[in-house]
């Protein structure tokens, strides 16, 4: 059982963030800037740790597909997913993301219901069920905020 609201690992890139569960979202999305393909059908991005923008780790990934999103706005938009391993509770499973960037958005990734199928159900009056980053990382003064 997760909250609205959850701690996600992706341990490949080594980053800790806040994670929005949606359900409502078929795809999950991670907040990332100076996106850039590379040869070998990989992409290499920049994942962004604070909401401020001001701390970032850089990461490169295999191209699983390019599709077709439509967010929020309603205005349909390509993006680049990759794959990666993601660590919620005690699951750690392949993930697909989409990576986008999404200032202004309070958690820095998106976790839609592709990435909670068949191992997770969601409790949409809890939040952090599964802890919170810890209060030094809050500040900025740990690796993820």
């Amino acid at each position: 059982m997760i909250g609205r609201r959850e701690v996600v690992t992706l341990p490949d890139w080594g980053v800790r963030l806040r994670a929005k569960v949606d359900t409502g979202a078929r795809s999950s999305a991670l907040d990332v800037d100076d996106v850039e393909p590379i040869a070998g059908g990989r992409v290499r991005f920049s994942v962004v740790l604070r909401r401020d923008r001001t701390r970032r780790v850089r990461a490169e990934a295999r191209i699983s597909r390019v599709g077709r999103v439509r967010p929020s706005s309603g205005v349909s938009q390509p993006r680049y997913f990759v794959t990666t391993r993601m660590r919620l509770g005690g699951i750690d499973k392949p993930v697909e993301i989409s990576l986008v960037p999404r200032r202004g958005m309070l958690c820095r990734m998106l976790l839609g219901r592709s990435a909670l199928t068949g191992d997770f159900l969601v409790d949409p009056d809890a939040a952090y069920r599964l802890g919170r980053l810890a209060a030094a990382r809050r500040k900025g003064k740990g690796r993820a905020s």
